[in-house]
């Protein structure tokens, strides 16, 4: 019989490096950060890749502190953690990241236009005091017959003028080239901040913005205005067959044949996860549907291949609502009114597109 010892939880052998004395504190502690790793990812059935590697150890590690407490409180409340929700998340996390950036640029661009402000101040000053310097001069040459000691102090005076006026021309210059840099500089942070690097679309934070520009616009020229969300049909089974990564090339892919439709009147965004959001202005509902339902079309016809594996993905099809924006007593219900199409749409058998009914219908055309 083999009298070797059972090896209780504990006491499993540890493969001994260095000095032969088992490993050291920094060794135990990466072993402990990559079982709670493990455990985090096994007890939130999450797939293993490169985002939720990152994601667990910041979570278990506690690196980023708000991100472990918002995943600590959606546990606390029996909510899941699935791979979406941390994807929302995370993009949450880098729009606040964005929106910390372009707050500093403002601190500075207003720190630059203070600075700006005080040299012209500064340039003012001088300038009213040279004037009254030179006004009691001239003063004093009408009042006496010799002005050879008046007119070296005016020249004095002058070069002194001329020296201090130049000093101020550069301070302003200087300024005024600060100021644009940080102008362009904010401009740009702010581009970044809205736009959504997965697809290269606006993302959620563009849309509410140009929605509530079109809302307000439209309501008062009395234009027609539409909005649509549109959602990739059963994106969770391409992300379990293919792979997160193919996933992604697929919400690309799709977010590049909606694009199609923007213009100067039709803006696209991404909504968030496989939610995308159209804003169609000048349409009215039968025309904003015909178009959206032509986008639906022609990405079911396209046949997508998994390039890393070959495998075909299957027909990828859209689902959505689309809304007449004015029909509805404000903008916020005529997106509920788009959303709750786009949810009936799905129960309908998914790959179609319905309109919502203004307030007072029934149904769903």
């Amino acid at each position: 019989m083999d009298a070797s010892p059972v090896l209780q939880p504990d006491e499993v052998p540890v493969t001994r490096i260095g000095n032969g004395t088992g490993p050291g504190n920094s060794d135990r502690q990466r072993l402990e950060t990559l079982a709670d790793i493990s455990e985090f990812l096994m007890m939130h059935d999450l797939p293993v890749c490169p985002f939720t590697l990152e994601v667990a150890h910041d979570i278990v590690t506690g690196t980023k502190p708000r991100l472990a407490a918002i995943a600590a409180a959606r546990e606390t409340d029996g909510l899941p953690l699935t791979l979406g929700w941390l994807e929302e998340i995370m993009h949450e996390e880098a729009t606040d990241g964005g929106a910390a950036q372009i707050h500093s640029l403002i601190v500075r661009l207003e720190k630059t236009i203070e600075e700006f402000a005080n040299t012209a101040c500064v340039a003012r000053t001088a300038t009213t005091d040279y004037n009254s310097a030179l006004e009691a001069h001239v003063g004093d040459l009408e009042t006496i017959d010799t002005s050879g000691n008046v007119i070296e102090q005016i020249t004095t005076l002058a070069h002194h003028m001329l020296d201090r006026t130049r000093e101020v021309a550069r301070e302003l210059s200087r300024s005024e080239r600060e100021t644009r840099t940080l102008q362009q500089q904010l401009a740009d942070a702010r581009a970044e901040a809205e736009i959504d690097h997965l697809t290269g679309l606006p993302n959620r934070r563009a849309f509410e913005t140009r929605y509530s520009q079109e809302y307000a616009a439209t309501r008062d020229s009395g234009e027609p205005l539409c909005v649509a969300f549109c959602d990739i049909d059963e994106f969770k089974r391409i992300n379990d067959k293919h792979g997160h990564e193919a996933g992604d090339r697929v919400l690309r892919t799709v977010a590049q044949s909606l694009a199609t439709m923007s213009n100067d009147k039709c803006h696209v965004a991404r909504h968030g996860g496989e939610e995308f959001v159209v804003v169609l202005r000048d349409k009215m509902i039968e025309d904003a549907w015909a178009l959206i339902d032509e986008a639906r079309e022609a990405i079911a016809a396209r046949r997508l291949i998994n390039r890393s594996t070959d495998v075909p993905f299957g027909q990828i099809t859209l689902s959505a609502g689309v809304a007449d924006v004015h029909a509805f007593p404000d903008a916020r219900e005529a997106l509920r009114a788009a959303d709750n199409a786009l949810l009936q749409a799905k129960e309908a058998g998914r790959n179609i597109v319905l309109k919502a009914n203004s307030p007072g219908k029934s149904g769903q055309d």
